[in-house]
């Protein structure tokens, strides 16, 4: 383990973080808000600690290994979380206190959206800047995370995606360098936000509007300038630009990159995990729809509208909101939720166990089926027409064993701080996969419960964007001998 190939890396990590700053300063400078200090002195401080930790190592150049690269992708979201409290608490208003602020920034980081703050009309431009801010260089990093670092330590969704890409990128990464690869994911995910920023603002958005909820749309983070996300616009046309964007976002961008790469679409529909992700999601948007329109909830036209948008918007895991599906009638409430349980494709801003995991399990569960028909034959699974190798498949099988046995610990260590079981189950939930909005008392925000349940929270948050396997490897006393 190279202690200090990992200081330098977090340093330099910390520094690129405080030029992040300037755009909020810069907007509090245009609004006059009064939050102009606060960032400045929070740019100061996490600039200054990053010099610390690179100074002394600045000249090591030895390679990541695979363990420093665990404790590097661990690092990346926690410090940077910590790194990101000060705005919050620095500024006047919100003036956060050091729990609060914690949670609001690494939901941020982590594209979650569970928020403690409300009357976000009245905060400073520049705060609420901040906020969408944090979700879309989280919703990037996340990225860079899934398609180019994971599969460098074995538990990727990168091997998935190779097996049944044609091409050149069946046998190597995107490209055969990390930073290549980085660069062009950056390039598209930066095209994407550019053009979701100017479909919000043609659509009727103000320019500060488009492009802050252009951040968290693409990074499926759900973040809004308004209580009341979405809705406050009461505008169709805003919700279908969302949904359109919202399924581009939840979509491998190692397809995004091949279709710039070959300037092609056909991919999209050969892919698996994409066409089972759409086969998912129009199941649930007939239920959905049916079950308001049945019930009277809103009339036709009201039942389609609201209901696709809060479908997409939750099986997505990006959380915004234009009514409140916590108290929709019959089923609703829990299908909607069950969804994000599914969450975006593999290598996307999206949470969730992701589509890949649900379609291998699929189809394990098939196989077990036939083979207790056919006892002696071999049934390979299979992505497309490749066959899926059972060390995929035991990986699978062995991150939904681990996903259901942090939910519930979780979950008792919510009830614990004396929760009820709606909301602890539903906010370990929301939190595991990433979504923000729960039932029960987190259904509007998470401001009302207890310090020691929004660190149980950010925790969750942590081990739901890590995969689970990224953060609990650390915790293993193997990993630590030498």
């Amino acid at each position: 383990m190279h202690l200090t190939v990992i200081a330098r890396v977090l340093g330099i990590f910390l520094m690129l973080f405080s030029l992040t700053m300037l755009p909020p300063i810069l907007v509090s400078m245009w609004y006059n808000d009064g939050a102009t200090e606060a960032f400045s002195i929070a740019m100061s401080l996490i600039f200054g600690i990053g010099f610390i930790s690179w100074l002394p190592v600045r000249d090591v150049r030895q390679d990541l290994k695979t363990r420093d690269g665990f404790i590097v992708a661990a690092l990346f979201w926690f410090t940077l979380g910590l790194a990101g409290t000060l705005p919050f608490m620095l500024a006047d208003n919100p003036g956060l206190s050091f729990a609060d602020a914690f949670f609001e920034s690494l939901s941020g980081w982590t594209t979650t959206g569970a928020t403690v703050m409300t009357g976000l009309e009245y905060l400073p431009k520049s705060i609420l800047w901040y906020r969408q801010q944090l979700q879309w260089l989280g919703g990037m990093g996340i990225i860079v995370l899934a398609v180019a670092i994971l599969p460098m330590l074995g538990i990727g969704g990168m091997q998935l995606f190779r097996a049944e890409m044609p091409g050149p990128l069946k046998d190597s990464k995107l490209t055969p360098r990390i930073t290549e690869t980085a660069k062009a994911l950056w390039y598209i995910y930066l095209f994407l936000t550019v053009t979701c920023a100017l479909a919000y603002w043609l659509a009727g958005m103000s320019t500060f509007d488009a492009i802050a909820h252009s951040f968290s749309t693409v990074g499926i983070g759900g973040f809004s300038t308004y209580d009341a996300s979405m809705g406050y616009f009461d505008s169709a046309l805003i919700e279908a630009i969302a949904i359109v964007f919202m399924l581009v976002a939840a979509l491998n961008f190692s397809l995004h990159f091949y279709a710039w790469r070959h300037k092609s679409l056909r991919h999209y529909f050969l892919d698996s995990e994409v066409k089972f992700f759409l086969f998912i999601l129009a199941g649930g948007a007939i239920l959905t729809i049916a079950a308001l329109w049945l019930t009277d909830t809103y009339d036709f036209g009201g039942s389609v509208r609201h209901g696709l948008f809060e479908l997409v918007s939750v099986a997505t895991t990006a959380g915004f909101g234009t009514a409140d599906f916590s108290v929709w009638p019959v089923f609703l409430p829990v299908l909607l939720f069950m969804m994000a349980f599914i969450g975006g494709c593999s290598g996307s801003t999206g949470g969730g166990m992701k589509v890949i995991r649900i379609l291998l399990v699929f189809k394990q569960g098939i196989r077990e089926i036939h083979r207790l028909i056919h006892p002696n034959a071999i049934i390979p699974v299979k992505l497309g027409k490749q066959p899926v190798s059972d060390r995929i498949l035991e990986s699978v099988w062995g991150f939904f064993a681990l996903y259901v046995v942090t939910f519930m610990v979780m979950m008792l260590a919510l009830m614990a701080t004396g929760l009820d079981q709606v909301t602890a189950f539903s906010a370990v939930g929301s939190c595991l996969n990433n979504l923000g909005p729960g039932l029960g008392e987190v259904a509007a925000h998470y401001g009302n419960i207890s310090d020691t349940a929004k660190w149980i929270l950010a925790l969750t948050m942590l081990l739901g964007r890590l995969e689970i396997f990224t953060l609990l490897v650390l915790i293993s006393p193997s990993f630590w001998r030498s």
